[in-house]
């Protein structure tokens, strides 16, 4: 069965860096967008960014320069470098598998927490 997992979230001072990891299993992860979400407190979820199957990388303009989404296909995994973080950062991350002719996503991980606060 699919399986996303999470790892890497913290608590992190203002201008700090994380990078987020998600072990995938169960399909042929190389040939599928992946995407990480975030959902902010108190708010709905919010996209963040997606990696196709050839690398090529998207963002929302509130991360642009600042995170880095990036796969290794030998490995299964996707990650997330986020840097020069900001507490408007702080929320619990997904990455979860898109389904690119609609843009829904069929499978979500558990999520992994980012605080970013002094």
């Amino acid at each position: 069965q699919v399986q996303l997992v999470e790892s890497g979230g913290d608590l992190v001072q203002p201008g700090g860096s994380l990078r987020l990891s998600c072990a995938a299993s169960g399909f042929t992860f190389s040939s599928y967008y992946m995407s990480w979400v975030r959902q902010i407190p108190g708010k709905g979820l919010e996209w963040v960014s997606d990696i196709n199957s050839g690398s090529s990388t998207y963002y929302a303009d509130s991360v642009k320069g600042r995170f880095t989404i990036s796969r290794d296909n030998a490995k299964n995994t996707l990650y997330l470098q986020m840097n020069n973080l900001k507490s408007e950062d702080t929320a619990l991350y997904y990455c979860a598998k898109l389904i690119a002719a609609t843009g829904g996503y069929d499978y979500w991980g558990q999520g992994t927490q980012v605080t970013v606060s002094s």
